[in-house]
């Protein structure tokens, strides 16, 4: 963990330094958290704003994964409970938009949720359902914006297409974003018109170029999955490989991270893999044994991912070389997932996850490296001028 950057402060922090100035003493506060939501020494969101605010707080909210991030995997969704004496409603369960009854007796809901700056992490869409379910509820939403891990300078991937909208995606922005929960809450109540009561408590210090391993912060794993910085660094890429039947490394200690399949051979796909001249990062030829998930106690050969240049690595391009290359090896045993995925029982997986059909299509003959380029390319100069209104960092 690198020291602290003078000046710098999470947006909790800097709303318990003086949280009068954005609600009054007796306003009814809820809280929409998990266990990533502390401050640099640990403490959680709900505990610390009960104690400065004593007696506000009415209930707490939960993303995917649940309060503590107990659920492991996509689509196991989280039961309502008590923590705390309070009631914990989940949003990922029967409901993933906050019914009247959750928001009942509540005037502000407050969201303090990490981010991984990728568009299907879905944290974001979670908060759109949370601005929609507000405004019409009266109830005020207020942002503790915290850091996007992987910096708010780079994009990259499509714009999703509305035509694959799912709950790995909701709005048209690219896989990589660039953004933090804070400008993308002030840019999709904008964009879509919601009219939420809608404020944000930005961080001091904070600036646009910035990566976690800059801010002297320790990680809190934000889901059972990402339990690293350098997890969230391949996410944009490697989060695709969701929609193959090759494994991402769940059931490993280093999901994301690492990639394989019992057929799959690390110094075929090296040789491959070297037309594509990836830069900033080392492929590591490995074999591997996930614990649970796709080929559960079965033998992979794979490749671990290591980022050694963060501002030349591409990850969203760095992964579908890796899958250009496994398909053109591997036809008989390669394969993209069917449905369900994420709610969606008709798209394919892949398709929700790259924003549109293309990716499947281009990857079905041999790849090359302008190939790859389109396919991760984001239109980034239209992206940060239709997204500049809605910036708070330089």
């Amino acid at each position: 963990m690198s020291k602290p950057t003078p000046g710098f402060a999470l947006g909790l922090e800097a709303f318990l330094a003086d949280p009068f100035d954005v609600v009054a003493r007796d306003t009814r506060l809820a809280v929409l958290m998990n266990q990533a939501s502390v401050d640099r020494s640990f403490r959680y969101a709900h505990k610390l704003i009960g104690a400065r605010l004593p007696g506000t707080l009415k209930a707490l909210l939960s993303p995917q994964h649940g309060l503590f991030s107990e659920q492991q995997d996509n689509m196991i969704e989280s039961s309502h409970g008590m923590a705390d004496g309070l009631p914990v409603w989940s949003l990922y369960s029967e409901t993933r938009k906050p019914r009247p009854e959750m928001l009942r007796d509540v005037d502000v809901l407050v969201v303090d949720l990490q981010d991984v700056g990728t568009r299907v992490y879905t944290y974001v869409w979670t908060l759109l359902y949370c601005l929609e379910a507000c405004a019409a509820a009266g109830v005020t939403v207020l942002v503790l914006d915290r850091p996007n891990p992987i910096g708010c300078d780079l994009v990259e991937g499509p714009l999703l297409d509305p035509n694959f909208a799912s709950f790995v995606g909701l709005h048209a922005i690219p896989m990589r974003h660039g953004l933090t929960l804070g400008e993308l809450a002030r840019l999709i109540d904008h964009e879509r018109a919601i009219g939420a009561d809608l404020r944000v408590v930005a961080m001091p210090g904070y600036s646009r170029s910035m990566l976690w391993s800059d801010l002297g912060l320790a990680w809190v794993p934000t889901s059972p999955n990402m339990p690293r910085f350098e997890t969230a660094q391949v996410y944009p890429g490697q989060v695709l490989l969701e929609g193959t039947n090759l494994s991402e490394g769940r059931g490993t200690t280093t999901p994301f991270e690492i990639l394989g399949a019992p057929w799959l051979d690390p110094q075929s796909l090296l040789r491959t893999l070297e037309r594509f001249e990836l830069g900033g990062c080392e492929l590591r030829p490995i074999r591997f044994e996930p614990t649970f998930h796709k080929f559960a106690k079965v033998g992979c050969g794979g490749l671990f991912v290591h980022v050694t240049d963060a501002r030349r690595f591409r990850p969203y391009r760095t992964t579908l070389a890796i899958l250009a290359g496994i398909g053109e090896l591997w036809p008989e045993h390669f394969a993209w997932r069917l449905p369900p995925y994420e709610y969606e029982t008709e798209k394919m997986p892949i398709d929700i996850l790259h924003g549109n059909a293309e990716l499947r299509i281009r990857l079905a003959g041999k790849v090359t490296a302008r190939d790859l380029d389109a396919l991760a390319c984001c239109p980034a100069e239209a992206w940060w001028t239709r997204v500049r209104p809605h910036l708070l960092y330089g």
